[in-house]
């Protein structure tokens, strides 16, 4: 059914890709006999597709990054990956390679330039633009491969990895293994064109359409684009022709595949036919195909007890929690003596250009950050400094940036996101929270990337420009964020920010950018992650802000100069200080907390709860939240000024000073 062109390639060549598709096969035989005897919980079969696996890593370079889907086995094996860390893996034992916190193919290794998928499917696409980038820039001369299903190509991560691949030239191979199902979704109700490898046209791409079940094809195609690509960097999208054989997983089963598809396929297996060519050229004979595959039964049945040997993972919290994040130890850098006075956008600013100069592999990506300065002039004249390659204008896609800066932490960079707004990140939610979040906990991959978040209301930008969303992140463990409230904390803050191999959102109220103004240091220095700053002290009441609320409380204090409060000025919110906050209140026995953000399930919420769970015997009134009102932050002056909570504070306080 299959023609074979070996295209020059010779005996040792035809053998080891045959043995690099039976071993996934044979692996995969004896997955499927382990599911039925229920020592394994799951399987995503890719019976059928193996040549696509093998043709791809073998037409790469070790040191290549590879990021495959939950069918491409091929890609681990060929890979050499010991088989029992693969079975450790699948078990949830330790010696995989993530601790059991994940299952199946959802892991990554360092060791093997191999970054797995998420469940999520597209976020992958966008991290191999990342890894290409850093490629790129270090002028490595290295293909990134990356694989979807034609399912995965409806998702709009693949429209903007593909956009910004070919709008900055990045050296990625697009591998789409289109297998004609969805789950169960054929393909005539995924897309409405003939050819998924039609849609580069769009992109400016080029773009081929492969046997993928033919691996020579596979193979040398494969690897005369990727010979061509690291000399001249480019994208280029490949659609794969394959089957899918066996069900989305073996649960789903095919009763939904018409019988007449599946034996017209079945006829067209990349391993049976392959082997059948091999012994009609007298490369292999019966007695060495039988010796081959005792030689991978053997191996696999060897590491399979090793795997099962293997004692089961004894929980242990602390080890839990202290893999969420990477470890970082904080080095201070001390203020120098000399200060200028700066508002808090210049501060940010003059951060931004030192933490530049300090880190040659600093990434600076956002809507209109290069020449424009970005829509709040904050990198304004960077590009003279630092250049285009490291001040980036992106194209207008949140999401596939954000997925580019783990991509670059993976090779190795940092990077700086700037989110116009950030109300924007809506549009990459998905990899903040499920990517950025849970890489380190998940494979020990830190994510060393800081979004900067311009946030808040006061400026008349109305519903969509004026959220101060930090509770959507403080809730995400994995994740850092710092929201500072004066000029010194944030420049201090943001640097640390950048050092931190964690990922942090670095909020930035909007308000306070051209209204707030203090002496600052004029040199480099460091502030911690974690540490509250007291503003002022006093024995009546503890008020605990941060942001632009900050401002509102000393201002309203102002105006009461006979209440001696201790204001509590949070900075940073995750790492939280609770040691500040307890001290504070089992001085002065009453708290309120004031947030810009509306009430329910705002930060304000959870401190109030841990001072009422660690401190409760040391207080003499409730604990008081003030927030905003439970609605969408509106445009006009009279309606946001009613929606904000900084004119509710001072009631607030005086009556619970009055309790």
């Amino acid at each position: 059914m299959i023609e074979y062109n070996k295209k020059g390639l010779n005996k040792e060549t035809l053998i080891d890709l045959y043995k690099s598709m039976l071993k996934p096969r044979l692996i995969e035989e004896k997955m499927l006999i382990l599911l039925r005897q229920g020592k394994i919980s799951k399987w995503f079969s890719g019976i059928g597709q193996e040549a696509i696996s093998v043709g791809v890593t073998k037409a790469m370079l070790d040191d290549e990054y590879i990021l495959p889907m939950h069918r491409n086995l091929g890609v681990f094996t060929t890979r050499k990956i010991p088989l029992f860390r693969l079975f450790s893996q699948w078990q949830g034992k330790a010696n995989g390679f993530t601790k059991g916190r994940d299952r199946s193919f959802h892991f990554g290794t360092q060791d093997f330039k191999i970054v797995g998928m998420i469940s999520h499917l597209g976020p992958q696409l966008g991290v191999a633009d990342g890894i290409a980038l850093a490629s790129k820039l270090k002028d490595k001369n290295q293909v990134t491969a990356v694989f979807t299903g034609e399912g995965g190509t409806s998702e709009g991560d693949f429209h903007e990895a593909l956009n910004v691949a070919s709008v900055w030239q990045l050296p990625v191979l697009f591998c789409v293994e289109n297998n004609g199902y969805g789950l169960s979704t054929p393909t005539s109700e995924q897309y409405n064109c003939k050819d998924i490898a039609d849609r580069a046209l769009g992109y400016g791409m080029e773009s081929h359409i492969i046997d993928g079940n033919n691996i020579l094809e596979v193979y040398t195609k494969v690897n005369d684009l990727a010979k061509s690509v690291r000399k001249n960097p480019r994208p280029i999208l490949l659609e794969f022709k394959t089957f899918r054989m066996r069900g989305h997983e073996e649960a789903s089963g095919t009763k939904y595949v018409p019988q007449d598809l599946m034996d017209a396929w079945a006829k067209k297996d990349p391993l049976e036919n392959f082997q059948a060519f091999l012994k009609n050229e007298g490369i292999i004979d019966e007695a060495q195909e039988v010796a081959i595959k005792e030689d991978i039964v053997q191996e696999i049945n060897e590491h399979l007890q090793q795997a099962f040997d293997e004692a089961i993972i004894t929980p242990s919290e602390s080890e839990e929690l202290n893999d969420v994040y990477q470890n970082y130890t904080y080095q201070e850098v001390s203020p120098n003596d000399t200060t200028e006075e700066l508002r808090l956008i210049d501060a940010i600013s003059q951060g931004l250009k030192q933490s530049m100069e300090r880190h040659d592999d600093l990434i600076i990506m956002g809507q209109d950050v290069a020449e424009y300065g970005g829509v709040f002039k904050i990198t304004d004249g960077f590009v003279e400094q630092f250049g285009r390659d490291r001040v980036r204008n992106t194209p207008i896609c949140e999401s596939a940036i954000v997925e580019a800066g783990m991509g670059l932490s993976i090779a190795g960079m940092k990077s700086v996101v700037e989110m116009q707004f950030a109300d924007f990140v809506t549009s990459g939610f998905n990899p903040v929270v499920n990517y950025l979040a849970k890489s380190h906990y998940r494979w020990s991959q830190n994510a060393d990337v800081v979004l900067r978040m311009p946030c808040g209301a006061g400026v008349a930008a109305g519903p969509f420009h004026s959220q101060t969303n930090e509770a959507w992140f403080t809730k995400t463990p994995g994740l850092k964020v710092v929201y500072p409230a004066f000029p010194y904390d944030a420049k201090g803050l943001l640097a640390t920010a950048i050092n931190d191999p964690n990922p942090v959102l670095f909020f930035e109220h909007k308000a306070l950018y051209r209204s707030i103004r203090q002496d600052v240091p004029t040199a480099y220095f460091t502030l911690p992650l974690g540490k509250a700053s007291l503003l002022r002290e006093g024995h009546d009441i503890t008020i605990i802000a941060y942001g632009a609320a900050v401002h509102w409380a000393l201002n309203t204090l102002d105006k009461h100069p006979d209440i001696h409060a201790d204001v509590i000025d949070l900075r940073s919110l995750q790492p939280l200080d609770t040691e500040a906050i307890y001290t504070s209140a089992q001085k002065t026995g009453k708290v309120i907390i004031l947030q810009e953000d509306s009430l329910f399930g705002g930060i304000a919420s959870d401190i109030s709860a841990l001072i009422m769970e660690n401190c409760f015997e040391h207080l003499d009134a409730p604990v008081k939240r003030v927030a905003s009102l439970e609605t969408p932050i509106p445009f006009i002056n009279q309606l946001e000024d009613q929606y904000l909570s900084r004119d509710k504070f001072e009631g607030e306080l005086l009556n619970l000073l009055a309790y």
